[in-house]
């Protein structure tokens, strides 16, 4: 069973930054995928970024792209997201999200779908104030 355990949110003025950290755990192979999603109070979650671990393809939303880097230390097992300039609508509850054991190529060509994703985190709230 691999558990996931986000870190580094919290509350922000607008224009700051934040970096989340997911670390995964338990028993670990090796991971195909692993993404971030959110979801506001109110609305549907959704994709904010994601890598295939076995390469480097990545992903982002429209709404993120530069301003938000993913990256990964596979050493660690942990998967980052740098949030940059940050807005009031990028407040949501972040959740880290893996793919692991199901097949790599499927999870590759649908990065920032939520059914290609076999494991998730509880979340961290991450809150921007104008």
């Amino acid at each position: 069973q691999v558990q996931l355990v986000e870190s580094g949110g919290g509350s922000v003025q607008a224009g700051g930054s934040l970096r989340l950290s997911c670390a995964a755990s338990g028993y670990i192979a090796s991971s195909n995928c692993m993404g971030w999603f959110r979801q506001a109070p109110g609305k549907e979650r959704e994709g904010v970024a994601a890598i295939y671990t076995r390469g480097t393809d990545t992903r982002y939303a429209d709404s993120v792209k530069g301003r938000f880097t993913i990256s990964q230390d596979n050493a660690k097992n942990t998967v980052y997201l740098q949030m940059n300039s940050l807005k009031p609508e990028d407040t949501a509850m972040y959740y880290c999200a893996a793919n692991y054991y199901d097949s790599p190529g499927y999870c590759r060509t649908n990065l920032m779908s939520q059914g290609a994703y076999n494991y998730w985190g509880q979340g961290t709230q991450v809150t921007v104030s104008s």
